[in-house]
């Protein structure tokens, strides 16, 4: 099979790439990789010197491609299925990269400071850090809830009626992110797009097959 991707079940910028990957039946081998094994580490450090996952190899095309906006950008490009996740229309097109890059940046990095200092040992923790990052994750969250009103959104995903790159952005870091932070009665049009995107049968998925590995997450402590 032409396409790998290296990942692991539990990691939110890895559930972005494989909901792509499963809106269009992409056909990939998947090799879950377990960083505290030292040679399954040295594997991927081959492929990717960042050491971050995922990673999609592509041996027909001799191709590597790391992160995971730029996956799914390289398949829609190169293996392109019925649903377009980046629309032919130019102007769109920016406007999707444009949420994809406030949902990375905005509400996944904090989401992923939030439970990143849930594995610091106690006297590591940084309180400061962490309550900037819920403050702006609720900053994000109202921003967000605002877009999806359906007053003034149509079509129920991120971006309107179909579904895109900024919703496989979306979801990882809804389902985390209320986790760490929950959404709260404030946001409803934001929880009820979550439950849309649990829906669908891709990001569905995702979930049945991570759900082995959530004991791993860290709790709150």
């Amino acid at each position: 099979m032409s396409l790998t991707l290296h990942y692991h079940p539990l990691s939110s910028f890895c559930w972005k790439a494989l909901i792509a990957l499963y809106e269009n039946g992409t056909p990939f081998t998947p090799n879950v990789v377990n960083l505290g094994d030292p040679a399954e580490r040295a594997a991927l450090l081959a492929l990717s010197p960042i050491g971050r996952f995922p990673v999609l190899r592509d041996e027909t095309r001799d191709e590597t491609v790391p992160e995971s906006s730029i996956v799914i950008e390289y398949l829609d490009r190169h293996y392109p299925g019925a649903v377009r996740l980046i629309p032919e229309d130019p102007d769109l097109a920016l406007q999707i990269r444009l949420r994809d890059r406030f949902l990375d940046l905005y509400v996944h990095l904090p989401m992923q400071k939030v439970v990143g200092d849930r594995l610091r040992p106690a006297d590591s923790k940084d309180p400061h850090g962490v309550a900037e990052a819920r403050a702006q994750l609720r900053t994000s969250y109202a921003i967000l809830d605002q877009q999806l009103d359906p007053q003034r959104a149509r079509g129920g995903w991120m971006m309107g009626e179909h579904f895109s790159l900024a919703d496989c952005a979306a979801a990882p870091t809804m389902f985390y992110g209320n986790k760490v932070e929950p959404f709260g009665d404030g946001h409803r049009h934001l929880a009820a797009y979550l439950e849309r995107l649990m829906a669908r049968p891709s990001f569905a998925r995702v979930l049945r097959e991570a759900e082995p590995y959530f004991g791993m997450f860290p709790r709150e402590t």
